[in-house]
């Protein structure tokens, strides 16, 4: 069940005219967890406070206490809406100073509602943190803003609350009046686009993908469809394969996490799996640190003794692993049906041991199609395990793990196009061959959108005919990585393809996502930090073979910390706020950030008539060495088109000048960038 949007609300003349006792009453009984002393306590102060401060305002306005931010899994203390100006004030009643952590969470506040409530689009948001213990000198009441009208936050105590609300009204005016009354703006449609990191952490505390999402989109029919198919796998003992597919951005990994986390909270038995190192990694990290976070809490809260951060972690993993991992868990248990090999360690008939059968009826395998083929984890089997003939490629042997269920079981395959980044990946071929090989038991579960496609020929699927499925909800067709504009990944990829007038066109409908082009780091550095409020987060990102960027400050080689680069904030020098640290292709796919700088090397570069790109990595430290295969030209393309789709809101994208030195640099010639510049230009994107 979705949360409430807010516990208590009022006009704010009868909120005036009720007793303190009767709206803790309302907020007591409308709160979903058991409410203590200290925040009884919190609510009268507030109670105090606002009745002091809105005593001039009556019949100007409404207020709200608890107010729901799904998106951050949190609440807004107080939001107080006067002649149509919406204030959202955060109370530390417990704190005497100000903090930073505080600042940006009430800033977050008001940022998500402008982005992602219908009824904020045409508000003027305040922002204000309030500490009743600050010293009044500490106070800070500079009124700054962007262009979306969303004020940085005041920092008030209690005694200058109602003084920086009066200066507000004051300053602070519509030009035209909100069509929309305080009671329709408080209840109007909200539709975040969380990151994955942050929809994860909404999930795990029990929230649902109605709360944290779009409503009505595909997402959420594809979950639905997921556990229908989840359900009667269970109630009929049967096996399964079920392919949901979909754009890059359209949310696959969401609905991934989506079911395995569901499954974990109602106790049954899921796992989410990914090849995606940096990803897992990150998640895992996210998930432990909330998880201890709330525990801490809820210990102080009944008096005992806080989980340890590896306890946390112990729980996370138990829905979220590295596909690596579980398929050498399950090692042992593999049988060779019918293959004439000599018997090894590693290899048993005793498949059907308890042991060797997967605790987990449904896994979930992210980016499926990167799954390798039988000579990739052939090589893998025999220079790690020692291993020789392994027979399976990774997508037979991971269906051989769920096979050895005695009833049930489903494998979930989420599956991306067009970001191949690396050798041995099988594709989706080698899942549907593998099925009719070993597998015609199995049901096969797909979109008639998979079904029209050119990732399987006609006559692979006539091989799966007798067990196919159509479900039309398992492909999902729009891109929801960046909540201002879905035509992002549309653009990225006209641009790669060289299609200059297409890209131009849709570049002109990203009017709320701003692209720009500079020869100039530093000032593309200023542009992201002019740019991110709250806890946004932007970054530098850089291709794998950009190895040339050195020269500018910018050394691809050097691999920071991801997890840190992801989740710490811009006190700490290893977060990817402090913009001295770059990922490249492989650390961030999957992953994204808010605002990001992409900048582009001599490795991929233009033809003198713009007809094709050139491919190329540097050799030796003297010179670049021209890339022949057409499969890692294919790689290179692709690690560009996720470095210029990982940002949610804008991005500036630096091409160098090159040395135009005397002797020159022979491998950073200006005429190469040059190249690269006016094309980019050419398309339309503006310059900074």
């Amino acid at each position: 069940m979705a949360a409430r949007r807010y516990y208590y609300s009022d006009s704010i003349t009868d909120f005036l005219s009720r007793s303190i006792n009767e709206i803790v009453g309302v907020l007591t009984l409308a709160s979903q967890h058991e409410v203590n002393e200290e925040t009884s306590k919190s609510w009268v102060e507030e109670i105090e406070t606002m009745r002091e401060v809105l005593g001039p305002y009556e019949g100007r306005g409404s207020v709200y206490f608890e107010y729901n931010i799904p998106r951050m899994g949190r609440r807004v203390d107080v939001i107080a809406v006067i002649d149509g100006i919406v204030f959202v004030l955060e109370y530390k009643t417990a704190e005497r100073k100000f903090s930073r952590e505080a600042l940006v969470q009430v800033w977050d506040y008001a940022i998500d509602l402008k982005n992602f409530q219908e009824g904020s689009l045409e508000r003027i948001l305040i922002p204000i943190l309030v500490v009743p213990a600050e010293k009044g000198s500490r106070c800070q009441m500079a009124l700054k803003h962007f262009g979306d009208d969303v004020y940085e936050p005041l920092q008030v105590n209690t005694k200058r609350l109602a003084e920086a609300i009066e200066m507000v009204l004051g300053a602070v005016h519509y030009d035209v009046a909100p069509t929309q009354t305080d009671d329709q703006w408080a209840k109007s449609g909200y539709s975040p686009t969380p990151t994955i990191i942050e929809a994860a952490i909404a999930l795990y505390e029990e929230n649902t993908v109605e709360d944290i999402t779009k409503h009505g989109g595909d997402i959420d029919k594809a979950s639905v469809e997921l556990c229908r198919i989840i359900d009667h796998c269970r109630a009929n003992n049967r096996k399964a394969i079920c392919f949901i597919t979909g754009v890059p951005g359209a949310g696959k990994t969401l609905i991934g996490l989506n079911t395995a986390i569901d499954q974990f909270n109602r106790g049954e038995k899921a796992v989410y799996l990914s090849g995606n190192f940096p990803l897992v990694e990150v998640l895992q990290e996210a998930l432990t640190r909330d998880y201890v976070r709330r525990d801490k809490k809820r210990a102080k809260d009944e008096g005992r003794k806080a989980c340890t951060k590896a306890e946390a972690k112990s729980k996370v993993k138990a829905f979220i692993q590295m596909i690596h991992h579980y398929r050498d868990l399950y090692l042992e248990g593999t049988e060779v049906k019918g293959k004439k090999i000599v018997p090894i360690e590693g290899y048993f008939q005793s498949h059907t041991d308890k042991a060797y059968i997967p605790v987990e009826h449904v896994a979930i395998f992210d980016e499926a199609q990167r799954a390798w083929t039988k000579e990739e984890l052939q090589r893998f089997m025999r220079e790690k395990k020692g291993i020789r003939n392994f027979p399976y490629s990774e997508p037979e042997y991971l269906i051989s793990c769920m096979d050895r269920q005695t009833n049930w079981g489903l494998v979930v395959c989420l599956v991306g196009n067009g970001q191949a980044i690396n050798k041995g990946e099988a594709g989706l071929t080698e899942w549907i061959e593998s099925v009719h090989r070993s597998y015609p038991g199995w049901d096969v579960y797909m979109s008639d959108y998979l079904i029209e496609s050119k990732d399987i020929s006609a006559e692979e699927l006539s091989l799966i005919g007798k067990q196919l499925i159509p479900k039309e909800d398992l492909h999902l067709k729009m891109s929801m990585r960046s909540f201002r504009s879905e035509k992002v990944s549309i653009f990225v990829n006209q641009l790669l393809a060289l299609q200059k007038d297409e890209a131009a066109a849709t570049l002109k409908e990203l009017e709320k996502y701003p692209i720009y082009l500079t020869r100039n780091l530093d000032a593309a550095k200023q542009w992201l930090r002019d740019h991110a409020r709250g806890s946004e987060r932007m970054g530098l990102l850089a291709s794998s073979k950009a190895e040339r960027l050195k020269a500018i400050g910018i050394n691809v080689r050097y691999q920071p910390n991801f997890v840190h680069w992801f989740l710490e904030d811009d006190t700490d020098i290893r977060s990817s706020n402090c913009l001295e640290d770059t990922l490249t292709e492989f650390k961030v796919q999957g992953l994204e950030i808010d605002w990001a700088c992409v900048t582009w090397d001599a490795d991929l570069r233009l033809r003198e008539d713009w007809s094709a790109w050139q491919h190329f990595q540097l050799r030796s430290g003297t010179k670049w060495q021209r890339i022949n295969k057409e499969i890692n030209k294919e790689y290179q393309i692709n690690a560009y088109r996720v470095l210029l789709t990982r940002a949610r809101q804008g991005m500036v994208i630096v091409v160098p000048n090159g040395d135009d030195s005397v002797p020159p640099d022979e491998t950073r010639k200006p005429e190469w960038y040059d190249g690269i510049y006016d094309y980019l230009k050419s398309v339309g994107i503006r310059e900074l």
